[in-house]
């Protein structure tokens, strides 16, 4: 909702919306080596000759930390994309892995969210760098733009969280804190998967291992090549690079057997992935058509259900292909689908160590099963912003939070501190860390927060979560949402408020499905019919609020040392500790407790404010397992400071803010320089190094050097204050 809204704006004769201080909007056209052309909007650092001549006499306020995120618009690189009111905030480098299922964005059609067990550690272990990788799904179809002119960007998020609505409330240091841009171009922001073996997963090597038992795949492939004349083979590589997209090319079979005609196929398949075939009859004559797997004329006839061919596989040679996956603004998700319909497999035959976010650079190994590296080497012809390499073979996939951390390579532009303030702010980062908090990113951006469905849940308050999902709220929405929620408020007919929905896919969609489906009182059930990961998220937005502000508690009384009545681990269980053995602790040895039914809490007066704030909201803590299974809480520790490690930092000057200022992997391949930077530039960045731990959100981090509210509501006041 909010791009299309956001253009709207932008769109209007004369007007001009900075959504973030110190920022100004451009629209030009930006030529890709992959993409292609196309006119942008874009927000870029103010500067005094950009400034128009109507507002050249305000003066400009700090530029506000933003970090914006979106599903739906993928721009170029300096354009600054806003998230949709019913997406979280950021990802940060590594969402929760719960493998949530989400279509290509050009053209795949939609696969059905895989349900994943419910994890109940004693150390908590659920979720890695960055926050949930939960997804609403969002429903197609969408309303008219022209519902939606009345509203303002502002107007949508007033009703917002702020990071003190969810217990974010303290620092560790004490040095001063100063503004800059995150994410203004998504290469500012740059992860690489840190691997089991400890090291920073890097693309670099798009070879093809030697394989001396390939010989009989070597001889068929070569069969299958001699039966291709070079003509084709050009019309089918136009088709596969997409020139022809919605076009097919037809090879007339001169010799009808059903040998020649299997050869044909797979020669076609194998040769040109992501190309589907047919047989067609047209007079008597019999002709083999090849589409486009992507192509919207294909999607009624390709499933990408479809078991997976079976080809050669030397016994020699390790069951899974594993490689490295170097993708830019697209989601680890998104990616796996992409290559699930080029290879045509199921994405389930892909596995990975954790999701990455959309918004940035991002590398990290893959494995799949059986699909030989040469296949998904070809895939490099015709991927757009992936790139396949650092191929091998080994017996084994990869599992979900085996990886031991991810490594961040994060620019900062525009920043206001001096050096003296950067400095400071990185040697605390670097010697102290930052307080563990959950991300903002965890709790949502509408009226309703999740924290607050998921209460209603563990209270087994049914009649309340179907309120605060379906009744009107405050704040702008879609229009279609609005009426539907209107309808509900009005008739509770779970029928006619769906109707007013062109799309059945979003969570009310889901709920009100599920309403007509079992009726009113058997809402259990009916709820039910929301994909899983989404359910849980609830829940766990709920214990993230209530651990988050029991740490503030704890930081705001005992500060940072630990002391008689912290938890430290041991193994995978808390002790409590003895004034004496808190001598020998730190800090960075206590861990809190989400609140669970398998956990002990501090024994000081914090752990006493855990049975407080439960019982404020109606919950026992002695009593956390639920009716239902999968809503029963066996909760979780986690650590409350965070020291980051290999920290490194540099201010860098730099003139043209449409330049990267990171030498990715993908560059480092195609042989282009650094970037080079000028001491005199007119802009200053600071860019920052640092690796964390699973389980970690690296908004965190940059909040504590920064000392900026990093919630959406936030930003946007003080950007309208400013543009008012």
């Amino acid at each position: 909702m909010i791009d299309s809204f956001l253009t709207k704006h932008m769109q209007r004769a004369g007007s001009r919306v900075d959504l973030f201080p110190g920022t100004h909007t451009h629209t030009h056209t930006h030529t890709h080596t992959r993409v292609g052309k196309a006119a942008v909007t874009c927000l870029l650092p103010s500067s005094p000759d950009r400034v128009p001549a109507s507002r050249s006499s305000k003066k400009s306020p700090l530029q506000v930390f933003s970090i914006q995120e979106t599903r739906r618009v993928s721009l170029c690189h300096c354009c600054l994309l806003l998230p949709h009111p019913h997406k979280h905030l950021v990802q940060m480098a590594e969402s929760e892995p719960l493998p949530v299922q989400v279509g290509e964005k050009r053209s795949c059609p939609e696969n059905e969210e895989d349900d994943t067990r419910s994890k109940k550690p004693k150390v908590e272990s659920d979720h890695e760098n960055g926050g949930p990788a939960y997804q609403d799904e969002e429903p197609e179809g969408e309303g008219s733009d022209g519902e939606e002119d009345g509203e303002t960007f502002a107007n949508m998020m007033k009703h917002g969280l702020t990071e003190l609505d969810v217990g974010i409330l303290k620092y560790v240091s004490d040095h001063k804190g100063f503004s800059g841009i995150l994410k203004e171009r998504y290469s500012d922001f740059v992860v690489h998967e840190i691997n089991k073996q400890g090291n920073i997963v890097h693309l670099d090597d798009l070879s093809i291992p030697p394989d001396d038992e390939d010989v009989p795949e070597a001889k068929q492939q070569q069969q299958e090549s001699d039966v291709l004349t070079e003509e084709q083979k050009k019309q089918l590589g136009e088709l596969q690079l997409f020139k022809n997209k919605e076009d097919n090319v037809s090879i007339e079979v001169m010799d009808d057997s059903k040998e020649r005609r299997t050869l044909v196929h797979k020669a076609i398949k194998t040769q040109f992935p992501g190309l589907e075939t047919k047989t067609e009859e047209k007079e008597g004559r019999k002709f083999i058509v090849a589409y486009h797997a992507a192509g919207k004329k294909a999607l009624a006839e390709v499933k990408t259900t479809a078991a997976p061919r079976k080809h050669f596989w030397p016994k020699n040679r390790g069951s899974f292909c594993h490689f490295v996956l170097y993708k830019e603004n697209k989601d680890t998700m998104d990616a796996i689908n992409v290559l699930s319909k080029f290879l045509r497999l199921r994405p389930n035959m892909f596995s990975y160590m954790g999701t990455k976010d959309k918004r940035a650079i991002t590398v990290q190994e893959i494995a799949v099963l059986k699909i030989t590296a040469e296949r998904l080497a070809h895939l490099n012809k015709c991927l757009m912003n992936l790139k396949l390499g650092n191929f091998c073979y080994k017996n084994h996939p990869l599992k979900l939070g085996e990886l031991q951390g991810n490594h961040f390579t994060v620019v900062i532009r525009n920043i206001s501190g001096t050096d003296e303030q950067v400095d400071q702010a990185m040697t605390s980062l670097k010697q102290t860390g930052f307080i563990n908090y959950y991300g903002m990113q965890r709790f949502g951006t509408t009226a309703v927060p999740t924290q607050q469905v998921g209460r209603a849940i563990l209270k087994n308050d049914w009649n309340e979560v179907v309120d605060l999902i379906l009744k009107p709220r405050p704040g702008a929405e879609k229009e279609f949402l609005v009426r539907c929620r209107e309808e509900w408020a009005k008739t509770q007919d779970p029928e006619a408020a769906l109707r007013k929905l062109p799309n059945k896919r979003c969570v009310e969609g889901q709920l009100l499905r599920g309403l007509s489906m079992y009726g009113k009182k058997n809402i259990v059930t009916a709820f039910g019919l929301i994909p899983r990961n989404n359910r849980l998220m609830y829940i766990h937005s709920y214990q993230s609020v209530v651990w988050n502000t029991m740490v503030s508690r704890r930081i705001e009384a005992f500060g940072l040392k630990a002391v008689e009545g912290d938890l430290v681990l041991r193994g995978t269980t808390a002790h409590v500790l003895s004034a004496e053995e808190a001598e020998s602790h730190t800090i960075h040895d206590i861990v809190m407790p989400l609140p669970g039914f398998d956990v002990i809490y501090p024994a000081h007066h914090v752990g006493k404010g855990y049975r407080e704030l439960l019982s404020a909201d109606g919950l026992d803590i002695d009593n956390m397992r639920h009716k239902v299974k999968d809503y029963s809480l066996a909760g979780a520790y986690r650590r409350i400071i965070i020291r980051p490690s290999d920290v490194s930092w540099e201010v860098i000057h730099y003139d043209d803010p449409r330049i990267s200022l990171v030498h990715s992997d993908f560059e480092k391949l195609e042989n282009k320089p650094a970037p080079v930077f000028n001491k005199e530039g007119k802009y200053r960045a600071l860019r920052m190094e640092f690796s964390l731990p699973p389980s970690t959100y690296a908004t965190m981090a940059i909040r504590e050097v920064l000392k900026l509210d990093t919630s959406i509501k936030k930003q946007t006041q003080l950007n309208t204050t400013w543009f008012n």
